[in-house]
């Protein structure tokens, strides 16, 4: 018969890791977000669509999806390099189909040609994670030409339960991708022809994306469950814009400044792949791999 200290840590552990998220993330040991002052949305961003599916209630923007509509926003300038992020508390439950944003993009200015860097949470349904999806364009998506360079993962917590950090760090040698500061992904640029370099915009939105969201869109939404919610707040924007001199320089990526990650910004990003990655575009043997030759 196990002890009685046995016991209480045990259901310690219980209470301290609900649904099974037993694993805490190492530390980065560099916290760009702390970098980066909180900007006010309505400084930054204006609704794009959607705005009868937007409310602002004090320092949190609440975007839903029903059968009508779902709802977006855009940044009122465009950068060409930068941090950018926000804090995203996403809807448990039946959230299939549903694609819940944070993203860069200049899709309106080069339609058909476009560049995009994406950070999509694809929705599921009760019982199964959410899959973070990391994805990068380049002169098209879905236009002329799909060359999508996807990375899935899981999460080592319960995105619905609080709000956590997501960003995306873009300078002219290197994306970083960041989940409460830990980098899980990096995208660098071995040529200008498969790395973005005009200038994008900031967006974040809700839709539906019932064709390939949840497993390849075997399960669509299902608007019984409606509205499918997403929360946003403690917006992180700096960088470079359009219109800024050439010798402007973005936040950096890690202590060594925009040189790499460091060594323990690498531990922890190989943890996170190591037990999250679950698609990686390179290992997939169903694509072309001469259209991705960083692979």
């Amino acid at each position: 018969m196990a002890s009685p200290l046995v016991l209480v840590l045990g259901l310690a552990l219980l209470v301290l890791c609900p649904g099974g998220y037993s694993q805490r993330s190492p530390s980065p040991g560099y916290y760009p977000s702390s970098r980066v002052s909180t900007t006010p949305f309505d400084r930054e961003f204006r609704t794009l669509w959607g705005s009868q599916h937007q409310r602002k209630e004090q320092d949190v923007i609440t975007l839903w999806l029903d059968k009508s509509t779902g709802s977006g926003f855009k940044s009122l300038r465009p950068y060409r390099s930068g941090y950018f992020g926000a804090s995203i508390k996403l809807q448990p439950g039946y959230t299939a189909g549903v694609d819940t944003s944070l993203y860069l993009s200049n899709n309106q200015e080069h339609p058909g040609d476009h560049d995009e860097v994406d950070i999509e949470f694809l929705g599921t349904t009760p019982g199964k994670p959410y899959s973070l999806q990391t994805n990068v364009f380049v002169r098209g998506s879905g236009d002329r030409n799909v060359i999508g360079r996807e990375m899935k993962f899981t999460l080592w917590f319960d995105p619905t339960q609080d709000f956590h950090h997501y960003a995306i760090l873009w300078n002219p040698n290197q994306i970083v991708f960041y989940v409460d500061d830990v980098p899980i992904r990096t995208y660098d640029r071995k040529n200008e022809a498969i790395f973005p370099t005009r200038p994008m915009w900031v967006y974040g939105s809700i839709w539906d994306a019932s064709d390939w969201a949840t497993e390849n869109g075997r399960i669509k939404a299902d608007y019984r469950y409606q509205p499918f919610v997403a929360k946003y707040r403690n917006f992180k924007l700096a960088g470079c814009t359009a219109d800024q001199s050439s010798s402007c320089q973005p936040p950096s990526a890690s202590p060594m400044g925009n040189r790499g990650l460091s060594r323990q910004q690498m531990g922890a990003m190989a943890w996170a792949q190591r037990n999250f990655l679950v698609y990686n575009y390179c290992h997939d043997p169903k694509r072309d791999h001469t259209q991705t030759p960083e692979c």
